[in-house]
Formats: C-alpha cells, structure tokens, sequence
C-alpha cells in the first residue's frame, strides 16, 4: 500500500485551534483527581468512566484519521458498499485507545476483566493488520479463535451445562468460543452503514453497565461504561447524515467492539437465582445482532447462496437487515437509527427482567418476541424487492 509524499496540512486538524485545544484539554481536566473523587463520591463512577472515554475518544479520533490519510488505508468505494468516497479506516484504533487509557487509567481489575482486555486487544491487532492488509477470512478467524481461547484461560467461560454433568466443562468452553465468534461476527457484518455499528455498541455497552449497576458488579461496569463512552465519541465523525462518515470503525473497530460485548455477556451474573433471566438478560441487549447473523445465516443457507463454513465466511452481498431497511424506502440515516432504536427497545426489555415477576418475564419475552417478528416480516419483504 504506497502512502502519499506529502502530509496534508490540515490532516491533523478537525476544526478551529480552540475547538483542538477543547479537545486536548477537557480529557486532562476530566483525569484530574479531584474531579474522579467527586464523581466517586456521588456514586456516579459509571458516567465519569463514560465520559472519560467520550472525550478520549473525541480527542483521538482526527489524530488516527490524519494517520491513515497519510499511510493511505482508505475504504474505497466498491460495488457492495455504500459509501462513494474513499474513506480513512482505522477508526477503530481510536475506540479502543480511548477504552483501554480510561480501563487502565481507572485500574479496577477483576482476572476475568484481564481476560477480556487482553482478547480484546488481540483482535483489535487482526482487525488492524486486515484493515491495512486485507487478511483472508480463514486468518481472520483464525485470529479470533486465539483471542477467544486466551480470554477463556481467564476464567471468561459460560456455565450453561451444570458441572455435575459428565463433560460439561468441554461442552461449555465450545459453547463460550461459539458466543465470542458469533457476537464479533454479528457486529462486523452490520458494519455497513455510517453509525450502526459505533451506535448498537454504545446502546448494548450502556445497557450493560447498567444492568451492572443493577446487580452490583463493580468490575463490569468498568469495562461496559467506557465501551459505551469510546463509541460515543467516535459517532460524530462517523454518523454525518448530511456529509458522510469522515473515518470508518474498520474491522479492527467492529470485531473490536462485539468481542468486547460478548465479553461482558459472559462475565456477568445477571440472577443469580434465576438461570432463564441469567441466560436471557445479556441475549435481549444483544438481540439485533444475534437476529440479524442468524436470520442472514440461515436465508443464505436456504437460498443456495453458500455451501460450507469457507463459502459463509467469504460471502459478502447487501442482505443485512440495514439494506433490507433500505430497500422498502428509509434513507440510510434512518435505517440506523430504527435499528438502534429496536436494540434500545430490547435493551430496556432486559433491565425489566430483573425485578419481573414469572407473568411479567413471560410478556416481556413475548413484546420481544414480536418485535423481532416484525423485523422478519420487514427483512422478508426487503428481500423479495431487493432481487
């Protein structure tokens, strides 16, 4: 990849010299001491991390954008996408910066927490190398696989098989790997308009710092709330309706962020004394991509479109549920925003497990039942348009 000769003057830059110096300024003031006490004291240590991680994220996403201007690891426009200018990548790189300085900043560690920084920071590497290299899809996999494999030898594992029964610590390690893959998966492929991906990340990590709140799982929310603050921040670069994005997530961003929220799936323990509400509190939050990787999965299976594992992983077409959205009439902007608005909608249908009795469970499950039932009539429709 041959890089430019010259650095634009204004690659750096993102607006006027105060609006920089805001920038700079306003995460070294929010990292003062003081101030982390008094959001402390206030039992407000959450939106300190989230906020911490906003500005960060603000800050860090025109440095990493002049970057890969310069290198010249750009999106170019192709058939199957949607965008018609040549785009910087390696948005991701300035997420997961502005959640590691606010995760390392803050050092409230758990093992299992560590598990999950360290996996990571191991995709976000193969998100990297395949944003500047294009790695092939095995590798990528392949990349995925170790990172998942490490954060497990934390401690990261499901316990969906009980331990009494005979091999259910294997049974339970494959069905962890499957969670991790097919999270980081669900988010890279709905990775595809400006917003979607950044937005369902910040949605899914606010309702499980929450949910974390709820149950009083200090180290968890350490890691949702400045998740949800890094997508944040990189949203007004990248969800521009009138302009276009500016800087795309790149996989290293995507695959970033869902490995991170399957990760946070994994270590919480959302009742203890109720294993369906366990179970199905963290599969609400992340309902939109999970319905959407299966939904898209099983369709490409039943139509003929793919044959193997290796034809699943290299197929790209627009039959996600943001292109199926754009077909029956939504502009794009408003495509994203539905479906960030469905997630919140689940997201809220999970906090309301926690304190819902056997009846009230059953129809929260059943509204969200319906909603996604919707979202297959929608697809459904989008589909027979689309061909």
């Amino acid at each position: 990849m041959s890089r430019p000769l010259a650095v634009p003057a204004a690659a750096l830059g993102a607006g006027s010299v105060a609006w920089m110096l805001a920038r700079v300024l306003v995460p070294a003031i929010l990292a003062l001491a003081p101030l982390r006490e008094a959001f402390g004291a206030a039992r407000l240590e959450w939106l300190y991390l989230m906020v911490l991680a906003f500005a960060l994220s603000m800050a860090g996403v025109p440095l990493v954008r002049g970057f890969a201007r310069w290198w010249g690891v750009l999106d170019v426009p192709a058939a199957r996408k949607v965008h018609t200018v040549a785009t910087p990548l390696l948005g991701g790189a300035a997420v997961y910066a502005a959640f590691a300085t606010t995760v390392l900043f803050n050092f409230s560690f758990s093992l299992q927490l560590k598990g999950v920084a360290v996996g990571a920071t191991m995709v976000v590497v193969v998100g990297v190398l395949d944003d500047v290299y294009d790695l092939s899809a095995r590798l990528k996999l392949v990349g995925q696989i170790l990172a998942a494999v490490v954060t497990m030898a934390y401690g990261v594992t499901l316990n969906v098989v009980p331990h009494g029964v005979p091999g259910a610590a294997a049974v339970n390690v494959i069905l962890t790997l499957l969670w991790f893959l097919t999270v980081t998966n669900a988010l890279q492929f709905l990775d595809g308009m400006d917003g979607l991906a950044a937005g369902l990340g910040a949605v899914a990590a606010l309702f499980f710092s929450l949910a974390a709140l709820q149950t009083g799982q200090r180290y968890l929310m350490f890691l949702a709330a400045p998740l949800a603050g890094a997508c944040l921040g990189f949203l007004p670069y990248n969800f521009r309706p009138e302009r276009g994005a500016s800087i795309f997530l790149g996989d290293a961003g995507a695959s970033f962020i869902g490995f991170t929220l399957a990760g946070l799936a994994v270590m919480g323990e959302w009742a203890e004394d109720n294993p369906v509400v366990a179970l199905l509190t963290p599969m609400l939050i992340l309902a939109v991509p999970l319905f959407d990787i299966t939904y898209v999965g099983v369709t490409r299976v039943v139509t003929g479109k793919v044959h193997s594992v290796a034809e699943w992983l290299a197929y790209t077409g627009k039959d996600h549920m943001h292109h199926r959205l754009e077909v029956l009439g939504l502009n794009r902007p408003e495509s994203v925003l539905v479906i960030v608005a469905i997630a919140a909608t689940l997201g809220l249908s999970a906090l309301l497990l926690k304190f819902a009795t056997p009846p009230e469970a059953i129809l929260i499950l059943v509204q969200a039942a319906c909603i996604l039932a919707i979202i297959a009539v929608l697809e459904g429709v989008g589909r027979r348009r689309g061909r």
